[in-house]
């Protein structure tokens, strides 16, 4: 762990000059990896904690380069066919290449990779306490990343700066040079002053030493709870390029709309659904409705003239979930919508949707009814308040800010959403609404969530299909399913 106490700057160079410490590092890291240290259980155990929480973390298909590896253990514990390790020393690198053949290792900074040479995943365990310009160090990595790549990027708490130096003092810790240490709040202007967003992070270990029976206690809950986590030894973060100045993609699109008892929506959803991006596709997907919304539907597609592509299909198992997930199946469109069939969120809105993703400020949008005021009837009491308390919640869990989970209006880009499908088994088939399995899906895979305020309507057609105190309690469970796969872990 890094300290702020300097050691003696090498022979011939200016004590406390960029190239001094930069010797000094490169010196330590030497020491570090080829002399054992005399009490390596702490720092073996915030290894294997951090290994674990890549392996979560990132993607099975991604490519990934470490930047900065010592040993090569932290990028060969990752199951990623394409991963490159980059080490500070050619010492370094051949004892990295000698324990792990099977990965490729280059010697320096990311900089001496090939110039188109880019990946899906960037790793940085604790670099920023020791790169001479943390600013431009994070351009380099920014301009590593492919388009949707993501930066993991560990970070020591500040809070632990004189337990470091506690732990050197006595022994018990290999000395270490002069250090950054930087608060949330330096990185988050770092990261704004580079291009870069923060899309998740998460505070790992508060007993950085395994201690039968108390260590998983205090690590797997203790440290996940409010104000207790600010004590946690250190935070890795998620990062994505910000271009906030991009253009628009040119997107084909597909617009789902579950339906069941919607008979009287199904021409109204037909005519207001604008033409969006390269091609508009609408898929209709109903079940199990007594009002004759099926054969509505079908004649409806029969009679249309416009430019729209109608479709339809009927599903064969129950609830809004299997519905999306059907329709997701058959869409053709680079980009996925969902539009409720009560049109209570208004269609001529998606455009809006479709611009952020097209222009690459959200991975994953969604609308929040929870700003505007609402129409009188459009939203029950007991359920806004439902709503209030899972926005909290889950925003609590998820690392992300979610202010409407329930809201229907959910978009993200085909590509996503297979890659989301190809891991639901990781939270299982638990979800009747569909919403939560997406938004699981999108906070695992480290997707950026992005919330859109939308006006919510009264409903004119039909009655809801939600009940408030059934589903309420499904909401509970479904918590409960996110604290054990996200945040608890």
């Amino acid at each position: 762990m890094p300290r702020t106490e300097s050691l003696p700057s090498p022979v011939g160079l200016r004590p406390g000059s960029p190239e001094a410490l930069e010797a000094a590092w490169a010196d330590y890291f030497h020491r570090i990896v080829f002399e054992r240290p005399r009490h390596p259980a702490a720092r073996e155990f915030l290894e294997e904690d951090l290994r674990a929480t890549l392996r979560r973390w990132i993607p099975a298909d991604a490519s990934v380069v470490e930047v900065g590896c010592r040993t090569g253990d932290l990028i060969t514990a990752l199951p990623n066919q394409e991963r490159v390790g980059i080490a500070p020393s050619v010492e370094l690198a051949a004892e990295a290449q000698r324990r792990h053949p099977e990965i490729t290792f280059e010697v320096g900074k990311i900089e001496r990779l090939p110039p188109g040479r880019k990946f899906d995943a960037v790793i940085c365990d604790r670099l920023c306490h020791t790169v001479t310009d943390v600013r431009a160090w994070l351009e380099g990595l920014r301009d590593r990343l492919t388009e949707h790549g993501i930066i993991y990027l560990t970070a020591y708490n500040y809070l632990w700066e004189f337990a470091a130096q506690a732990a050197e003092v006595v022994g018990w810790k290999t000395p270490a040079p002069t250090s950054n240490w930087l608060s949330h709040s330096d990185f988050h202007n770092l990261f704004n002053i580079t291009g870069l967003e923060m899309v998740r992070f998460e505070d790992r270990l508060m007993l950085p030493l395994p201690v039968p029976g108390l260590a998983p206690l205090v690590n797997r809950y203790l440290a996940k709870l409010p104000v207790w986590q600010r004590f946690s030894v250190y935070r890795l973060y998620a990062l994505r390029r910000r271009d906030t100045a991009a253009a628009p993609q040119s997107l084909s699109v597909s617009v789902i709309v579950p339906t069941r008892n919607e008979a009287g929506n199904v021409s109204v959803a037909i005519e207001r659904t604008p033409c969006m991006g390269s091609s508009t596709e609408l898929i209709f997907v109903e079940g199990g409705s007594t009002d004759g919304t099926w054969e509505t539907i079908q004649n409806a597609i029969k009679e249309y003239k416009g430019p729209l592509k109608l479709s339809a299909y009927q599903q064969t198992g129950k609830g809004k979930g299997d519905a999306v997930r059907l329709g997701f199946d058959k869409a053709q469109g680079d980009v996925l919508m969902i539009l409720d069939a009560d049109l209570t969120v208004p269609p001529e809105e998606l455009p809006v949707f479709y611009d952020v993703i097209a222009r690459g400020l959200g991975d994953f949008v969604q609308g929040t009814r929870l700003v505007y005021p609402m129409e009188p009837g459009a939203m029950r009491f007991f359920n806004r308040i439902g709503n209030h308390a899972f926005s909290y919640l889950f925003t609590y869990l998820l690392q992300q800010p979610i202010k409407d989970t329930l809201c229907g209006t959910k978009v993200l880009r085909r590509r996503d959403y297979q890659r989301l499908a190809a891991a639901r088994h990781v939270f299982g088939d638990f979800d009747p609404f569909g919403d939560f399995d997406l938004i699981f899906g999108a906070a695992r895979l480290n997707l950026k969530i992005v919330e859109i305020p939308v006006r919510y309507r009264e409903r004119l057609y039909g009655s809801t299909n939600i009940s408030r105190w059934l589903h309420g309690w499904l909401l509970l469970k479904m918590s409960a399913v996110a604290a054990s796969k996200l945040k608890f872990v």
